[in-house]
């Protein structure tokens, strides 16, 4: 439980306050605004963390936490909410796909940060530092970026720590995406808060650079569970969905620079050893056939001709 006055970066928040604020921090020598809401309700209870854009272009994410930071207020609220809703503002000003484009470097595989890192390990070491660490509980809201589409799914990191695994596996439930994933990469939001010890999850939703009303519902849907089941928000409990897990989150990538051509489609079922795409040169010979590793579900497919060497093709979820 959380109780008093709420400082991030400069600005301090009493109990009972809501500020919206836009905190500049410096990055080797950039000067970078981030826009924060903060809302200190008039009782006692969690602190939840909510980030969007940690993927600049990924605009439902964006969208769902300005709604929730918008219309959040501190006499309904028990506990404290901080929301980073354009958490790359560099990435969401340039519409760069994956990284970060003060040095090029992907803002989620670099958590927790580091003080002395280059601009996107400093980014994350403020965001970290400043909002995740400290949390009750943390939601980091994705969606496919300008060239992926996927079907909504939930990943939550596996920290090796019981407790906050099997917190952040109820997290996952109660926000009500059917499937979850769960994943052992390092250097994303997730792992940094759960080696803190902070249960959290990662919600994709959305995609391609289009924010429907369905999408944003989602996550904005998730969230008021999310504060229901935790009692920071009046209302009945959220009425259990179900849900699926699966323990395998498998990446496939090009080895080649040149057109992709998938065969499959979003929630397509694959077989183990199943061609599922082709890369090619311009004149139509195969540089790389794209083969299923395992069985299982299509959870995100990049939708571009262009492809280059190292980028992803799409993910495989299996049980």
């Amino acid at each position: 439980m959380k109780s008093g006055t709420l400082q991030i970066g400069s600005v301090q928040v009493k109990v009972g306050e809501k500020k919206s604020f836009t905190q500049t921090i410096e990055l080797d020598g950039t000067q970078v605004e981030l826009p924060v809401f903060v809302i200190n309700g008039v009782n006692d209870g969690p602190r939840l963390v909510i980030t969007g854009g940690i993927h600049g272009a990924e605009y439902a994410s964006v969208e769902a936490a300005l709604q929730i930071g918008r219309s959040l207020q501190p006499e309904d609220l028990s506990g404290q909410v901080i929301i980073l809703p354009v958490a790359n503002m560099p990435a969401f000003k340039t519409r760069s796909i994956y990284v970060c484009p003060l040095d090029g470097i992907n803002l989620n595989r670099v958590f927790p940060g580091k003080a002395d890192g280059g601009k996107t390990a400093q980014l994350a070491h403020w965001i970290f530092q400043n909002a995740i660490q400290d949390a009750d509980y943390y939601i980091d809201m994705h969606g496919g970026d300008l060239v992926e589409a996927l079907a909504p799914f939930t990943i939550m990191s596996e920290s090796g720590n019981a407790e906050t695994d099997a917190k952040a596996l109820k997290l996952a439930e109660v926000f009500g995406i059917r499937d979850i994933v769960k994943s052992k990469s390092q250097g994303s939001t997730i792992a940094g808060a759960a080696g803190a010890g902070v249960p959290a999850i990662l919600t994709e939703a959305g995609g391609q650079g289009i924010w429907t009303k369905e999408s944003i519902f989602t996550h904005t849907d998730g969230a008021n569970r999310v504060m229901r089941w935790l009692k920071m928000i009046a209302g009945e409990q959220p009425a259990p969905v179900p849900t699926r897990m699966l323990n395998q989150f498998i990446w496939l990538v090009s080895e080649h620079t040149g057109y992709y051509y998938a065969t499959v489609e979003i929630g397509d079922t694959v077989k183990k050893g199943q061609k599922i795409g082709m890369i090619t040169n311009f004149e139509g010979s195969v540089l790389q056939e794209v083969i299923a590793p395992e069985a299982g579900e299509v959870l995100f497919l990049v939708s571009s001709l262009s492809i280059n060497e190292g980028d992803p093709l799409l993910s495989i979820g299996a049980e």
